[in-house]
């Protein structure tokens, strides 16, 4: 049978007309007193594996008919004989038609189950493979907490190289893992992420981001997760916070030691007067009164420019820089309602600046025009909008940030540290501008005749100033309706 259907169909087709044909001749040419009637099986069945069951039956009467044109039988005995001829002729066909097709079907079947069966093996190894090579850190639990699978990152991760977690309890290792509820203590499903402390086998702590999953299994409850070891971010997060921290207070030093300069030369003039006046000649309080306003005006001797940083600034991918500002801020201005307009070219040269800085001084602005816009009453303003946009310039980017808000009353007085009304310290636009002065920058108002619009100029790094631009860059504008 399987060599049968292993044939074209053409094949089969010339085969059983070919013992078609073998046969009546031999009924023909033969005298028997006994039929070749039944004969007529054997191509029937061969036609039986590529034809339906009309075909067969078709088949079968004009088999019927050659074998009782063909045979000598007395004349009383045609009609039953012919009837059992066909009878056995259609039976043994559309049997074989029948064997055929289940014979093909179990063979589809097991092929099917041969190729998923291979599919599975090949997901099954990719998907070992990754784990394996994974480097973040991968488990697999039980419902009570025991270490059932973990990959090597995992090993490495809680310090046991040299052995296994498997049979171990992750309450030594990530607490918190091993008070996730599992599915026999609870209907719900777990499919989240948390932060949380873990320790090493050595006792050292560290931070990790889990990712993890209960599930069931015939086998009981179990969980999956996903852990990342993110201590080395917090360290780098923490620096750069504490960089930060001491760049305003510098500049905040510097405003004081400014105001503190003013001062002390006006009491440096007054002293000067009346030394020369002679009034106070030889007073000892007189003389230790210059001496104090000397050692003040020493004090306040640094300039705003020598207490900022004095490191160079590093050219600064602004694409990158104002895609990561764009992913904060998305999220703020749609639960405040506020529609966002970006209009920020697709490509940007490098420019001089501190990444940090910049990317603070810009949330500043934005805070600010947040607030503002919160206060409109909805029925004054269609749209409450806030635009980002970026251009460039000869020699340099412009960054816009411009809200239509109700604007400034007194932009006089809006670089002022230190000034009566503010939200908080005043310091917000005084140190924006003096970040941006930093680095060779600068940051000012840009009246408009409705809202309110800040403009911040940079230069170019010396990379970026370097090289020519071969053709302008096209802005890429996008509304969020938020």
């Amino acid at each position: 049978m399987r060599g049968i259907l292993q044939l074209r169909p053409w094949v089969v087709l010339t085969l059983a007309l070919a013992l078609t044909i073998a046969i009546a001749i031999t009924d023909w040419k033969v005298v028997f007193e006994a039929t070749l009637g039944f004969l007529y099986m054997f191509p029937l069945v061969l036609l039986g594996a590529i034809w339906n069951w009309p075909k067969l039956l078709l088949a079968a009467a004009f088999c019927t008919y050659l074998s009782d044109r063909l045979d000598a039988f007395p004349v009383d005995m045609q009609i039953p004989r012919d009837a059992l001829i066909f009878t056995t002729l259609a039976t043994a066909a559309l049997l074989s038609r029948a064997v055929t097709r289940g014979y093909r079907r179990e063979m589809e079947s097991v092929a099917r189950a041969e190729r998923e069966m291979n599919a599975r093996r090949a997901a099954e190894e990719q998907l070992k493979f990754l784990v394996e090579s994974s480097p973040a850190a991968v488990l697999t639990m039980s419902g009570d907490g025991r270490i059932l699978l973990a990959n090597p990152a995992a090993h490495g991760m809680f310090g046991m190289r040299d052995a296994t977690l498997a049979g171990r309890s992750i309450a030594g290792y990530v607490p918190a893992l091993a008070f996730v509820p599992s599915i026999h203590e609870t209907d719900r499903v777990f499919r989240t992420q948390m932060q949380t402390r873990g320790q090493r086998a050595d006792g050292e702590a560290f931070l990790a981001d889990v990712f993890f999953a209960t599930y069931r299994t015939p086998a009981g409850a179990r969980m999956a997760a996903v852990l990342v070891d993110t201590s080395e971010h917090l360290r780098e997060r923490e620096e750069a916070n504490l960089e930060q921290l001491l760049a305003g207070s510098r500049i905040l030093v510097a405003a004081v030691s400014h105001e503190v300069r003013n001062v002390c030369g006006a009491i440096g003039v007054m002293y000067e007067n009346l030394s020369r006046q002679g009034a106070f000649s030889g007073n000892t309080d007189f003389d230790a009164l210059g001496s104090l306003v000397d050692t003040l005006e020493k004090i306040a001797s640094l300039g705003l420019k020598q207490t900022i940083s004095s490191e160079a600034s590093a050219g600064v991918d602004l694409n990158d820089l104002l895609t990561d500002f764009r992913i904060v801020l998305a999220p703020c201005c749609e639960e405040s309602g506020i529609a966002l307009e970006w209009a920020v070219p697709t490509s940007l040269p490098l420019v001089e600046a501190d990444r940090a800085s910049l990317l603070q001084v810009l949330l500043n602005l934005t805070k600010n025009s947040q607030r503002a816009l919160e206060s409109v009453d909805v029925d004054n303003v269609d749209v409450k909008k806030m635009i980002i946009a970026a251009e460039l310039q000869d020699d340099g980017v412009r960054i816009r940030v411009s809200d239509n808000g109700p604007g400034i009353s007194e932009p006089g007085a809006l670089f002022q540290p230190l000034q009566k009304g503010a939200d908080a310290t005043g310091l917000g636009l005084y140190l924006s501008r003096a970040f941006v002065r930093s680095f060779r920058g600068d940051l000012r108002y840009d009246p408009l005749g409705k809202g309110c619009s800040f403009v911040i100029d940079l230069a170019l790094s010396d990379d970026a100033a370097g090289s020519a631009l071969q053709e302008d860059s096209h802005a890429t504008y996008t509304t969020l309706a938020c």
